[in-house]
């Protein structure tokens, strides 16, 4: 996770400074299209996510759902230091380099982050089910009085898109092959899910509390660059969503996210996701000790470049381990920053690639950032620690 309380941290770090800060408030409206060809029936259920169309996109833009209260923590699960403050710590200062011990603690803070990603990422798979229907029409009206029952049934059902066809008007018989999708988890539930299993290994969430921030994941969706809330939302097919989990765990953080397909997803956006992937790992594979920090930035930005995708400047990986947030601060753009790499030093790095515009936009919850002109924005972590092979990746199960 990229570091929180942005407008502060970015206040100082003047080179990463938003030039301007755009408040949406966002409006629900609902849209529901149907539509009928001879013989067919067909109903076309889209929810809105608020009142802008995407242009040429089926899309709509993301909107805020409701957020459930805070969840509870049992009382023996240490916390961070920066719990119960509203105040974000922002970056610390000093690398994060450890000793034999610590460096098992961060293997076991990364292992379970990994952990709980891989299952939160097994949450949003949606299946497509088929089911056989055997229809024996003989005559145009019952085949008209079928159709009207099943939009019937489809209007009331959360089915994002079904299509129905009735065909065969004799005495023999035909089939009709109705696809449904599973209706979409909300981020929420993911929320629920992600915080449930940390607690239950004995770790702390990372994200709740830290300033302010409500939930224990954040759950980026389409062109949410980060810092997701979990909410009401639920996921559609054809969604791309970034989770990112951040475990505390015996005084050590584990930091981690992936980018995860709904459905049917576009080639567009799998070829996206696919490709800031390779920017984490190509990235990874410069580091080493006494390796520059700003070759991560160059090896990413030029991967980017030959797809023609953008690089999100303001958010950046930072050192990590006995403090969420921690020098240095890792930007994944060329750069002329000064620093290099040391043996026994932690820290993520996380590349952002839009399809579109970079520069961000910042909700009036003053956390969820989501792409000025709503492209798709995809996003990938690890923690990393350098050995003198070169870099462990830490956040893999």
């Amino acid at each position: 996770m990229r570091p929180f309380g942005l407008i502060s941290y970015f206040a100082v770090h003047t080179l990463l400074c938003f030039k301007t800060i755009h408040i949406h408030p966002y409006i629900d409206k609902g849209n529901y299209t149907y539509s009928y060809a001879c013989g067919t029936a067909y109903l076309f259920v889209e929810n809105s996510r608020n009142e802008d169309n995407l242009q040429n996109s089926k899309r709509k833009r993301l909107r805020p759902g409701k957020v459930s209260p805070l969840r509870p923590v049992p009382d023996q699960i240490p916390r961070p230091p920066y719990v119960n403050s509203q105040q974000a710590p922002g970056i610390s200062s000093g690398p994060e380099v450890h000793d034999a011990k610590g460096i098992e603690c961060m293997r076991a803070s990364g292992r379970l982050a990994a952990q709980v990603l891989e299952y939160a990422g097994t949450l949003i798979k949606m299946e497509i089910k088929k089911e056989l229907t055997i229809v024996r029409l003989t005559s145009l009206e019952e085949a008209y009085q079928l159709a009207l029952k099943i939009e019937a049934q489809l209007r009331h059902s959360t089915l994002k898109r079904t299509g129905v066809v009735v065909g065969g008007f004799s005495t023999s018989q035909n089939t009709s092959s109705v696809p449904r999708s599973n209706p979409g988890i909300k981020t929420d539930e993911i929320d629920q899910a992600v915080h449930q299993m940390i607690i239950d290994n004995g770790a702390y969430p990372s994200p709740l509390g830290y300033g302010g921030f409500p939930k224990s994941v954040c759950t980026s969706v389409n062109e949410c660059i980060c810092h997701g809330i979990p909410d009401s939302h639920a996921l559609e097919d054809g969604d791309i969503i970034n989770i990112d989990v951040t475990v505390y765990l015996n005084g050590y953080h584990g930091d981690t996210s992936a980018t995860f397909f709904c459905g049917d997803v576009d080639e567009e956006a799998k070829n996206l996701v696919q490709v800031t992937k390779e920017c984490l790992y190509k990235g990874i594979s410069m580091c080493a000790p006494g390796v520059e920090f700003k070759k991560i930035g160059k090896t990413i930005h030029d991967h980017a470049d030959k797809y023609r995708y953008g690089v999100v400047r303001q958010f950046v990986g930072h050192g990590v381990g006995r403090v969420f947030h921690a020098d240095p601060v890792i930007l994944h753009y060329r750069n002329n920053d000064a620093g290099h790499m040391m043996l026994g030093q932690t820290f993520t790095i996380e590349p952002m690639l839009t399809m579109g515009s970079i520069n961000p936009i910042i909700w009036a919850d003053n956390w969820t950032v989501v792409t000025e002109d709503g492209s798709l924005s995809a996003q990938f972590e690890h923690t990393i620690l350098i050995t003198k092979d070169g870099a462990e990746i830490l956040t893999q199960c």
